[in-house]
């Protein structure tokens, strides 16, 4: 693999051979972010995915809100929350809510477990490149910030009109929020891909 990376924000070839544990490389046109360099990167992915997914599990298992207004109280569960939608009738929102917050992230979750496992010890498998290539496709689909934003901000609405309580799975999906976008940006895309390369020379 070349030890230069073209810039994503103005292409300029720039040479990132050498980097030590920990050093990053950032673009000297534009200042864009390029690599950053991490002897125990891919362990790092493996213990942020590991919790993100226990957080996820643990948030699709308890109370997520709960609303009482004029002696009327609501409690709203993620995992029901599609099928509330969808009962509803409103099906594409279902599908969208279900697919974003729920299925997708849990698959990038297990994809990256799949290939940094192999990565960090040490082994090739031909499944690692078109695993690798879903990990950087499918992360951009997934809509984890954007949910959590956007409750908080409905959150300052609906509490004018009717008393709030957070549930247990609130505060999992929003450390589950954290977890998974540390997994994600911690894997560096070329490291990734120069590691695989190098592990499949050797085969």
């Amino acid at each position: 693999m070349s030890s230069e990376i073209a810039c994503h924000g103005c292409d300029l070839l720039v040479d990132v051979s050498g980097l030590e544990h920990g050093a990053s490389a950032v673009c000297p046109r534009c200042g864009s972010f390029l690599t950053r360099r991490r002897e125990d990167g891919f362990e790092r992915v493996m213990a942020y995915a590991s919790a993100a997914l226990v957080l996820l599990v643990l948030a699709n298992s308890y109370s997520f809100l709960s609303f009482s207004a004029s002696g009327l109280e609501s409690v709203m569960t993620l995992r029901e929350t599609p099928g509330a939608l969808w009962a509803n009738d409103m099906y594409a929102v279902a599908i969208m809510v279900g697919a974003f917050i729920i299925a997708i992230p849990a698959v990038v979750l297990l994809l990256l477990l799949a290939v940094c496992l192999p990565l960090s010890q040490g082994r090739y498998h031909p499944a690692l490149v078109p695993m690798a290539r879903w990990v950087f496709l499918s992360q951009n689909w997934a809509m984890v910030e954007v949910f959590i934003i956007g409750v908080i901000v409905s959150l300052v609405k609906i509490a004018a009109m009717a008393t709030v309580a957070l549930g247990i799975s609130f505060w999992a999906y929003a450390a589950f929020t954290i977890c998974f976008t540390l997994a994600i940006t911690t894997l560096d895309r070329y490291q990734c891909w120069e590691t695989i390369e190098a592990l499949a020379a050797r085969e």
